[in-house]
């Protein structure tokens, strides 16, 4: 078989148009590999190592495609050949110079910690689970400016402050707690920006209070109504001081 022509197509790949009518999309690599702008004589075991190349290239430009969306860590590209049952993977990852795991857990560093709520230990486990190593890990937040970070976390319990004023400080507390220890924030720390930045909710129990007590008088009076009032606010996590001190207050 001759190589009759060899077009550049739009893609970027080049297509080997042979004597025998069959046509070959490729890739430069493959073409100046096999040395085929010279050498236009094609016979069947030439054929068969430029199909095996042109599956090595079309793997190759998958993985770096991926790579242009999203940088990628090592175990990423690994666990994803090995899925595709690619025999050269070890050659594709070293060729990747892109395939950094340090530039990679940098990137994913600050994306999580300027582009969510995440805190530094989830990010931390996140990128353990991604096969980070430890010493990248540690140097990277070894480096992180502290006050960052404590300055998105008071922010964050800032917002969820507001956003939950009908609940008791005790059960907001809870709540907050265990929501940001979740998102892998230190619970001290948690625990000083709540109480740095809550109110009394004297005003908080004197709302729900009221709204209880327009809710549940159409159906209790006296006695029962105060003790049904009771219950509700101390299922709220009110404590029983406060409530007898709404409830006194109210009644006089």
């Amino acid at each position: 078989m001759k190589i009759e022509k060899i077009k550049k197509l739009k893609s970027g790949k080049y297509k080997l148009e042979l004597d025998n009518d069959q046509s070959i999309i490729t890739y430069d690599d493959v073409i100046l590999k096999n040395n085929l702008l010279y050498n236009k004589e094609i016979d069947n075991d030439k054929l068969n190592e430029l199909y095996k190349d042109n599956t090595y290239y079309d793997t190759y430009n998958k993985v770096v495609k991926m790579i242009s969306k999203r940088l990628r860590s090592e175990k990423e590209i690994n666990d994803y050949l090995e899925k595709n049952n690619v025999i050269d993977k070890d050659k594709i990852i070293s060729r990747l110079k892109s395939v950094n795991d340090t530039n990679f857990a940098k990137a994913y560093l600050y994306d999580r910690l300027y582009l969510s709520k995440d805190g530094v230990s989830k990010i931390q486990s996140d990128l353990i689970d991604y096969g980070i190593n430890d010493n990248i890990i540690s140097d990277l937040l070894s480096n992180l400016d502290e006050a960052i970070i404590d300055e998105k976390l008071e922010k964050i319990v800032i917002k969820k402050i507001k956003s939950n004023s009908n609940k008791s400080n005790y059960l907001l507390k809870q709540k907050i707690i265990y929501d940001l220890i979740n998102l892998g924030y230190d619970k001290e720390k948690i625990v000083y920006y709540f109480d740095k930045n809550i109110t009394d909710d004297s005003s908080a129990i004197l709302k729900e209070y009221n709204k209880l007590f327009k809710k549940l008088s159409l159906k209790y009076s006296d006695d029962k109504l105060k003790c049904e009032i009771k219950n509700k606010l101390f299922q709220k996590g009110y404590s029983s001081y406060e409530i007898d001190k709404i409830i006194n207050e109210k009644s006089n």
